[in-house]
C-alpha cells in the first residue's frame, strides 16, 4: 500500500514537533562505565578515538603544564560528558573549537558544550590545565600514576592512575591511539609508547614526540622522564626495540633485557604474532614503586629487572595489552597467564617445567595466602595478591592437564585472536576454552576460580 503524501502545512508541523523531542534526547554521559570495583572510572556517553598529549615538565619544581586533545565519538546524544581528571587547575575547555563550560567533583570533570552533541557525532575536546605534581597513592596506598622525583617521573597508571596526568576516559574498555609531545630540559630524556617520531632541542629544552598507532588502554600509557639512553635495535621480523635505561644504574641493569628477541620469537609461537608496532623498555634508577608494569610497547621497571620478569610483561603484550580485562575483577586474565607465560619460558629453556612449578605451589599448605582470595573477583584491593597471580596459573596448568595440550595451546591461540585489540570476561574464557576442549568445564572453573580455598578435585 503506498503513503499519501502529507500536506507541506502538515509536514512542517510534524516537524515542529519533532524538534523539541530530538533535542531532550540529549542527556548527560554517565560518570562510570560501570565497573564495580572502580565505579567512577571511565566515563559514559562517547568513545575516544584517539589522545594527543602535549607536556611540558619541569623535575626540579615538579611543574607541569598540559594540553590535551581528545578525539572522540558520541555514542548517545550528549548534554554534557565527564572526564576522569585529578588535581590540576583546568584554564579552558573547548568542543570542536567553540568554549565549553566545565565544572569538577573530585576526579569528575564535567564538560558542557555549548550545544549538545548528536550520536554518532565526531568531536573534538581540547583541555588545557597546569599544576604541581606529586606522588599519588592507589587504593592499597602504593605508588602510581604520574609519580615525581628530583630527576625526572616514573609514570605506571593500573589501575585507573591516568587521571593523575591527563583528562581521560580511563578504563581499559575504551582504548586509543596516542601522540605524545613532552618537553623537559635539556638532558632528560622523555620515553612514552611507540616510536619516537621525532626529538629536537631549542633554548635549554629538549621535545620528544612518541606515536602510538596500536589502540591502548589508558592505564598502560606512559611518558615517563629520567636520566636515560635510548637504544634501538631490531627483533623478530624487523620488529623495532627500543630500550630507555637510567644512566644511574650498574652496567648489569640490562642484563633481563639481554633475550628480549628470543622471548618474542617463542612467544609469537606460542601465542600468536606479537601484537604491536614495537617493543622496549624502561628500566628506572628510582625503586620506591617496587614493581614493574606492562605499559605497552614499553614496559616500565622500577630498578633493574630480572629475566623472568621481563618475560612477565613481554607475555602481558598478548594478555592484558592487546586482550585486556572486560572489568577489573577479570584480572586474573592478565596476572595469571603472564605468571604462567614465565613458566611456559622457564620450561623451554630447559629449567623447571610448568608441571613441577605446578606441584610446587600446590604443596602449600591450605592455609597459606595462595588459597585466601577468589581468582575471578579478588576485590578491588586485592587487584596483586598471590592468588591472582599464583593460583591464576594454577588454573591454566591445571586446565592444560584436563583438556591436553593440543587443545590448550589452540586455546591461548584462540584468545588473543579474537580478542585482540579489545577486552574480554572470565566468562568469554571459559566459553571458548568449552567450544575448543568440546569439554564441559564449568565446574572446574567453578573450583578454580569462583571458589577460596585449595582445590582438593577438580
Amino acid at each position: 500500500m503506498r503513503r499519501l503524501a502529507l500536506p507541506a502545512v502538515a509536514t512542517a508541523v510534524a516537524l515542529l514537533i519533532a524538534t523539541p523531542a530530538d533535542a531532550s534526547a540529549a542527556r548527560p554521559g554517565a560518570p562510570g562505565v560501570g565497573d564495580a570495583y572502580f565505579p567512577l572510572a571511565g566515563n559514559g556517553g562517547y568513545d575516544v578515538r584517539h589522545y594527543d598529549l602535549d607536556i611540558r615538565y619541569t623535575p626540579a619544581t615538579k611543574a607541569f603544564v598540559g594540553v590535551t586533545s581528545i578525539s572522540a565519538r558520541a555514542e548517545q546524544a550528549l548534554s554534557s560528558f565527564n572526564l576522569d581528571l585529578r588535581g590540576f587547575t583546568v584554564r579552558s575547555i573547548t568542543v570542536d573549537g567553540r568554549a565549553a563550560a566545565f565544572t569538577r567533583d573530585g576526579q569528575e570533570l564535567t564538560v558542557t558544550p555549548r550545544r549538545d552533541l548528536r550520536r554518532g557525532a565526531d568531536f573534538t575536546v581540547v583541555v588545557r590545565y597546569d599544576g604541581t605534581t606529586g606522588q599519588p597513592t592507589d587504593n592499597t596506598d602504593a605508588l602510581y600514576g604520574w609519580v615525581s622525583y628530583a630527576d625526572g617521573a616514573f609514570v605506571a597508571n593500573e589501575p585507573e592512575g591516568a587521571s593523575t596526568w591527563y583528562p581521560v576516559n580511563d578504563h581499559q574498555t575504551d582504548k586509543a591511539t596516542y601522540d605524545f609531545t613532552i618537553t623537559v630540559p635539556d638532558g632528560k630524556t622523555a620515553v612514552a609508547n611507540g616510536e619516537l617520531v621525532g626529538r629536537r632541542s631549542s633554548r635549554g629544552w629538549t621535545t620528544f614526540k612518541w606515536h602510538a598507532r596500536d589502540p591502548m588502554a589508558s592505564y598502560l600509557s606512559t611518558a615517563s622522564i629520567g636520566d636515560y639512553d635510548l637504544r634501538f635495535s631490531r627483533g623478530p621480523n624487523g620488529l623495532p626495540i627500543i630500550d630507555a635505561v637510567d644512566r644511574d644504574l650498574p652496567d648489569t641493569a640490562d642484563d633481563g633485557i639481554a633475550r628480549t628477541s628470543s622471548i618474542i620469537s617463542y612467544f609469537n609461537d606460542v601465542f600468536g604474532r606479537y601484537p604491536f608496532s614495537s617493543f622496549g623498555a624502561i628500566i628506572d634508577d628510582d625503586e620506591d614503586a617496587g614493581y614493574a608494569l606492562e605499559t605497552q610497547t614499553r614496559p616500565i621497571y622500577s630498578g633493574a629487572p630480572s629475566e623472568s620478569t621481563v618475560a612477565h610483561e613481554l607475555a602481558h603484550q598478548w594478555y592484558g595489552n592487546s586482550v585486556s580485562p572486560s572489568l577489573w575483577k577479570d584480572i586474573w586474565l592478565n596476572e595469571g597467564f603472564a605468571t604462567y607465560a614465565e613458566w611456559l619460558w622457564e620450561e623451554h629453556n630447559g629449567g623447571t617445567t610448568a608441571a613441577a612449578q605446578f606441584d610446587a605451589l600446590y604443596a602449600r599448605p591450605d592455609t597459606a595466602s595462595l588459597w585466601r582470595n577468589v581468582v575471578a573477583d579478588p576485590g578491588a584491593t586485592n587487584l596483586f595478591v598471590a592468588s591472582v597471580y599464583d593460583k591464576g596459573a594454577l588454573t591454566l596448568q591445571a586446565l592444560r592437564e584436563k583438556i591436553g595440550d593440543r587443545s590448550f595451546f589452540a586455546l591461548l591461540k584462540a584468545w588473543y585472536a579474537l580478542h585482540r585489540n579489545s577486552d574480554a570476561s572470565t566468562g568469554d574464557f571459559i566459553a571458548l576454552a568449552e567450544k575448543i576442549s568440546r569439554q564441559p568445564l564449568r565446574p572446574f572453573f567453578q573450583t578454580w576460580l569462583y571458589t577460596a580455598g585449595k582445590p582438593v578435585t577438580w
